[in-house]
């Protein structure tokens, strides 16, 4: 009897065992992965209601239509009407692979349905909808146009917003794809090595090189005990690694503004070993590096792992936007407008607003401050140094006759062995209306040769056109 009862224990303690195994199983997956299997591509519950109602168009900031959707026998067909201009930002949304972009995160909206609940259930069977909202988007079409046809041939990316609002005007990614055509396409696409799929706007994490050095000058400006004068000598030895400056040129006697005028990596590397990673990192984490942006896509997180056991050569050579340090094209023009905007970082905006079928404005995104990046006094002493940049530094073509511009060039050492070539800045620099970040992806050119022309043309086509 005794054996018996104690297999009759072992039983039941195995049988308890798995059942609790079973509830917390099933509550760490509703609690922590329910959000994601709502919103995965794949997820069937999300075609439930695409056969009887007519999904919501997608409109630019000047109500041209970007997407909609027309019956087509017992269903509706979704059409884009600008191919590839979109494919990053409204993305697709198809039966057979799913949903991306705008198509997937505002699905319900799109359709004009509440979340799942039983409450929500019976009202949408006594009082069906048959027509989904529509999305104003924050976008310019014709200044999307313009900023794709600058970066056509190339790989990289261009984000264009308002740094006081936050609305972003443009955002590319190139290569990109047609969202029209991904059926025959997309074989193709899924082969291709350049991942045409990918949103290097939101999702690139690149090197930033020499742009990163507004980061650093900023920690250097919070550290008044810091010595600004420096002579250059065209390189520097950190613990025996020599660090050199572009093409090995001494620019002599400097402070902190001639340092990063002439984007001086010797300095900066030497200036950061008494800084220190800690306080580079503060400032770094102030304008959103290490941090989720919240934004109406998914991102990726910039990084700058300051908070790991850093050498002196790492320290040296995260200051100049290498080493360890990897950003977005989206964080680096929320830093630009960070500092064009008195210090003050702002949520970036790319749904502007949700209509309803009956052309009410049922929500509205407004302006939110997400961090305060720098002091008035330091921001303002930043931007004159970057618009020094412009008027007479490595940055002297993006500048725009009449105009004061702010900016600053980065030229990214990376693995390919091509350097990528950037450009941040924003205009005009007192009263910015527009803020900009431009990459070129393996480009092998310096970004104040290529990117800062670019980024010049779409400054000056964003002043002139684009209406707040």
């Amino acid at each position: 009897m005794n054996k018996e009862l104690k297999r009759i224990i072992i039983v039941l303690v195995g049988i308890c065992i798995l059942f609790v195994s079973l509830i917390v199983y099933l509550s760490y997956f509703q609690v922590f992965k329910a959000e994601i299997v709502k919103k995965n591509s794949y997820n069937k519950r999300l075609w439930i209601n695409e056969e009887k109602i007519l999904r919501g168009s997608i409109i630019d900031r000047n109500g041209k239509i970007l997407a909609y959707s027309e019956k087509n026998g017992e269903t509706y067909k979704r059409f884009y009407n600008y191919g590839n201009l979109y494919s990053h930002i409204i993305g697709y949304s198809y039966r057979e692979y799913g949903k991306v972009g705008l198509e997937l995160e505002y699905n319900n909206t799109l359709l004009n349905i509440s979340e799942s609940t039983p409450l929500n259930e019976l009202k949408n069977i006594v009082i069906p909808n048959t027509e989904g909202n529509t999305l104003k988007l924050t976008i310019d079409h014709h200044l999307q146009e313009y900023s794709r046809e600058l970066l056509k041939g190339r790989k990289g990316s261009i984000v264009a917003m308002n740094p006081k609002t936050g609305e972003v005007y443009s955002m590319v990614s190139l290569p990109d794809f047609n969202p029209s055509s991904l059926k025959e396409d997309w074989n193709n696409i899924m082969e291709d090595g350049d991942s045409p799929f990918l949103n290097r706007a939101t999702s690139g994490l690149y090197t930033p090189g020499s742009v990163f050095k507004v980061i650093s000058t900023i920690a250097a400006l919070e550290t008044p005990e810091l010595n600004k004068q420096y002579e250059c000598k065209g390189s520097t030895k950190i613990d025996g690694y020599t660090l050199e400056d572009y093409g090995g040129k001494a620019h002599g006697k400097v402070d902190l503004e001639e340092a990063l005028v002439k984007s001086c990596n010797s300095y900066f590397a030497e200036k950061s070993i008494i800084i220190g990673k800690d306080k580079i990192g503060e400032v770094a984490d102030r304008f959103m590096i290490n941090k989720s942006i919240s934004f109406d896509l998914p991102t990726k997180k910039s990084s700058f792992p300051y908070k790991e056991n850093l050498g002196k050569t790492d320290i040296a050579s995260a200051s100049i936007g290498q080493g360890k340090v990897l950003v977005t094209p989206l964080n680096m023009v929320l830093i630009a407008s960070g500092i064009g905007n008195k210090g003050q970082v702002v949520k970036p905006i790319l749904v502007k607003e949700t209509i309803s079928p009956e052309g009410t404005v049922i929500k509205a995104n407004s302006t939110q401050v997400i961090s305060d990046g720098a002091d008035v006094f330091t921001a303002n002493e930043i931007k004159n140094m970057m618009v020094e940049v412009v008027k007479r530094g490595t940055g002297t073509n993006a500048s725009i006759k009449g105009v004061r511009v702010a900016g600053k060039t980065g030229t990214a050492e990376n693995s390919s062995g091509k350097s990528h070539a950037w450009f941040i800045g924003f205009a005009p620099a007192d009263d910015p209306k527009i803020a900009i970040a431009v990459v070129l992806e393996e480009d092998g050119t310096t970004g104040g040769k290529t990117a800062a022309p670019i980024a010049r043309k779409i400054m000056i086509e964003a002043l002139n056109t684009v209406k707040e």
